[in-house]
């Protein structure tokens, strides 16, 4: 075990397991050179993953059906609590995420900088080898749409590799089963105030399998959740100003449908169309010239007789 860790401060390392045979064993074995205990939550594995795992030294906690990224790290929590540990490493168990940084994002937890940290792509220091473009846009996009939401700042709200205190081990909840949990687990550190560092990562895209979920899924599901938890909090940035849009832009489509009427009812009737409307106009005008002036003049017979200023 590495010196980032001591007697006094007791550290294990968690992780999800789906069907994760070929990378399992290794990660394992890495992961215990820096933490005391590493648990993995085997969520409904087909495969030899849980297996592996325990012969390797980890300890395995199964489900007996695939409960999601969010309802593995629920159980793993639970049991980081119900172990009084001074800290927590969650990492993925494809071989992304390298455990030799682990240290890394235990520093500001061990010195008592920060509550939460999280292994960041896009910080100096950090990156993502053959990391795919759209993957890179889509992180960002969902990114700064969870900024706008909170005051916290992080460049990257999709890195799964994160490390908590006790503090935040006891304080965090967070409800969603699936990955929109990496926003909503931000959310509620904010709420709890809780100081969340990004520290720097190289994550890798080269593994065997890579993620079970598609980039696709995971990205709309969890935009969505960022944008339904904007709109709570700032509803006339998320449905104010599309409002307006489409209000202009649904008059500046009713103005073309009332000139093209137009259009085919001269074609019809000729310019007597226009000058129909024309005439219209100026009966109103005249008719309301009409009548202010009519009661312009009574007001000053009435001045006139009650009070004789003429």
């Amino acid at each position: 075990m590495a010196d980032t860790t001591s007697e006094r401060f007791r550290v294990i390392a968690g992780m999800p397991v789906f069907n994760e045979e070929e990378t399992i064993g290794t990660v394992v074995m890495r992961a215990l050179e820096h933490v005391d205990e590493v648990i993995c939550i085997d969520d409904g594995s087909s495969d030899a993953s849980a297996r592996i795992a325990e012969a390797c030294g980890a300890t395995v906690i199964r489900h007996r059906v695939n409960r999601g990224y969010g309802g593995a790290l629920k159980t793993l929590f639970k049991h980081a609590r119900q172990m009084d540990v001074d800290a927590l490493v969650v990492l993925d168990s494809d071989g992304q995420h390298n455990t030799e940084d682990i240290p890394r994002l235990l520093e500001p937890i061990m010195d008592g900088s920060a509550d939460f940290t999280i292994g960041s792509r896009f910080v100096e220091g950090g990156g993502g080898t053959h990391m795919p473009a759209y993957r890179r846009l889509g992180i960002r996009v969902i990114t700064a749409t969870s900024n706008l939401s909170n005051e916290l700042g992080i460049r990257d709200t999709q890195s799964g590799f994160r490390a908590f205190s006790a503090r935040a081990l006891d304080r965090l909840r967070f409800d969603a089963e699936g990955m929109e949990l990496s926003l909503e687990m931000l959310e509620d550190a904010q709420e709890k105030q809780l100081h969340v560092r990004e520290v720097p990562t190289v994550i890798r895209y080269d593994v065997p399998k890579g993620s079970n979920y598609t980039a696709v899924s995971h990205g709309f599901t969890v935009l969505s959740w960022a944008l339904i938890s904007l709109s709570q909090k700032k509803p006339l940035l998320v449905l104010g100003l599309p409002g307006v849009g489409l209000f202009a832009t649904g008059a500046a489509m009713g103005l073309n449908v009332a000139q093209n009427v137009t259009n085919t009812l001269d074609t019809f009737l000729g310019d007597g169309l226009t000058a129909i409307w024309v005439g219209v106009l100026g009966l109103s005008l005249m008719a309301t010239g009409l009548v202010l002036q009519g009661v312009r003049s009574l007001l000053r017979h009435l001045i006139v007789e009650h009070f004789g200023i003429d």
